[in-house]
């Protein structure tokens, strides 16, 4: 690991999760192919921080995720839980066996058919010399993009992307046989069986079976990095897997102090009422989930397509030149994954890199360890049109869509706050005025990239606590993931101002945030309110289930305290 990486592990619990995930590592999948030029300077992230390099038996080199992956029984699909670059160890025991042998096949799951043509298991080996999956040929997969903005060629292409029912399905990318963790005890189809409750998923990790098995595959990890900064994980809120997130991050804080946990707390496109246990039963594990993970992490974020964390459902969020079917877990986890992909790049950069623990603690100074994110996805940027000129153009209104289901963002308040811009051609930065000519605004004065974004930002919040940082790699969003692009954008995501080009767009600039907002007050606050609000003896289940009455006393009041400590503040956002 040249320059010493600062490695994180990846923790993936749930199977939103799972799919937030699978999108993800695609994503860093796609980004790894650069072309091979030695004159060609090191890209901007390090790689090295999310990934581990390892052997084959045959000798080969493999680069696989540093992935500690949990989900219950049936997810699979047609994924092996010990992946398929190392040899089965079972096999080889029956290889040494001298005896009669029998065997009990069960039958293979078959590959989702929308995905087979271009999700092959097969890997090649690398110029590199890196094991991967082999790259898709471009434009395979994808929708046709018509003149008419949103076609029918996207319209087919959401009719098979809703046969989309497992992460497996489409995740790309080899995972080390020590990656992935079954819960054999619950279902993931059907009506019985299911982990629906924060107290069941807490019971699985006070088990000796799965609490040591988590531990082994930890000690094997983290023994083999350099400088382990921490850890990231994605958790599911609105199931039982809340519950494994809370003693997960009990865990990690216990045996690895000093080590940053920021926690992603996923959940769903937005819901209908119809199912009052599944409703309350989201309410309440949202609610036990985000006071039991801000308890045991650096930072802990809700990520949301939908308005609202109570029982009220909301309108999904909108993008201008993105199109989704939020009922659909492949849509909305693609979206969420771009959006993390950006937000993440402080402490994944290769120079100057920012560590997860002081990203934290600039935005969880007071108490405040619960965060907001919002994205502008893609980042609306004219071919030739310089950033001075897009960030005038988008007046002063907040820059991003939000994303942690905390309804309306405008006049609310920012404590601190972490942004990102990715995907701007060094030439953009700055404006390109002629000498002479009158300038617009204080931000065509600037001399750099960096600090046109870091001015603007403070003229939309002064005073506020803010980082900054401006990259030219962008998010790709080749297949397997969604077509959701308007056809008005480029293949590069920049909003053509002539006619469509038929290009499938293949990345795209991203402006991503984090904030400590005052939003958060009325979100908690009405998530407390709407939990005093239930007759609990009408659900007694989820007490069953392993939470007792004390235990939901105690997490009113958390809440309560949460919501105080995002009260005030000195600037308002938008």
């Amino acid at each position: 690991m040249a320059g010493g990486a600062r490695e994180v592990l990846t923790l993936q619990l749930g199977h939103f999760a799972g799919f937030v995930g699978a999108h993800w590592w695609n994503q860093q999948d796609a980004a790894l192919y650069r072309p091979t030029d030695a004159k060609e300077p090191p890209g901007e992230l390090c790689p090295d921080v999310l990934y581990r390099t390892g052997r084959t038996l045959h000798g080969q080199e493999t680069y696989t995720p540093r992935l500690i992956l949990m989900d219950l029984k049936g997810s699979l699909s047609s994924l092996k839980q010990e992946g398929g670059l190392y040899r089965d160890t079972h096999l080889d025991a029956a290889i040494a066996w001298q005896g009669k042998l029998t065997t009990h096949k069960e039958e293979l799951y078959p590959k989702n058919p929308y995905l087979q043509d271009f999700l092959s298991a097969e890997g090649v080996l690398n110029s590199d010399g890196i094991w991967r999956v082999k790259s898709i040929p471009n434009g395979k997969g994808e929708a046709s993009p018509d003149t008419a903005g949103w076609g029918t060629g996207q319209s087919r292409n959401m009719e098979k992307e809703g046969s989309i029912r497992v992460w497996s399905d489409f995740l790309r990318v080899h995972l080390h046989p020590r990656s992935i963790c079954m819960i054999q005890k619950y279902n993931h189809d059907g009506e019985a069986g299911r982990l629906e409750a924060f107290g069941q998923g807490e019971s699985i990790l006070k088990e000796p079976r799965y609490l040591e098995e988590l531990e082994d595959r930890l000690h094997f990890y983290v023994e083999e990095c350099d400088y382990l900064q921490g850890f990231q994980i994605l958790c599911d809120l609105h199931n039982g897997f809340s519950g494994v997130g809370a003693k997960a991050t009990e865990l990690l804080k216990d045996e690895y102090s000093g080590r940053g946990i920021i926690t992603w707390g996923l959940l769903p496109g937005p819901y209908s009422l119809g199912e009052p246990q599944k409703d309350i039963y989201r309410l309440l594990n949202t609610a036990f989930g985000l006071v039991h993970l801000s308890a045991h992490s650096s930072l802990v974020c809700p990520l949301s397509l939908g308005g609202s964390l109570g029982l009220r459902p909301e309108p999904p969020v909108h993008f201008p030149h993105l199109r989704y079917d939020a009922t659909l877990p492949f849509h909305c986890s693609a979206i969420l994954a771009t959006a993390l992909d950006t937000v993440t790049v402080p402490y994944r950069l290769r120079s100057s890199p920012v560590s997860m623990v002081h990203l934290a603690d600039m935005l969880n100074f007071s108490g405040k360890k619960v965060v907001t994110a919002g994205a502008t996805i893609p980042f609306p940027l004219v071919p030739n049109q310089s950033l001075p000129d897009t960030l005038v153009q988008l007046g002063g209104v907040t820059p991003w869509t939000p994303l942690s289901a905390c309804g309306d963002p405008s006049g609310i308040r920012c404590f601190a706050q972490s942004v990102v811009l990715r995907g701007l051609d060094k030439a953009c930065h700055t404006s390109q005025l002629t000498p002479g000519t009158p300038l617009p605004s204080p931000l065509h004065a600037c001399t750099t990239g960096e600090e046109v974004l870091a001015q603007y930002l403070q003229q939309q919040q002064p005073s506020v606590r803010s980082s900054s940082h401006l990259l030219r790699t962008p998010c790709k969003v080749v297949p397997p993931y969604p077509y959701l692009f308007s056809s008005s954008l480029s293949q590069q995501g920049l909003l053509l101002d002539g006619p469509p080009t038929g290009a499938a767009v293949e990345s795209i600039p991203v402006l991503g945030a984090l904030c400590s907002s005052s939003s958060l007050n009325k979100t908690l606050g009405d998530l407390a309110k709407e939990l005093t609000k239930l007759n609990l003896r009408r659900w007694a289940s989820f007490l069953d289930a392993g939470v007792e009455q004390d235990d939901l006393e105690e997490v009113l009041q958390e809440l309560c305290s949460l919501a105080q400590c995002y009260q005030g503040g000195d600037s308002l956002m938008g």
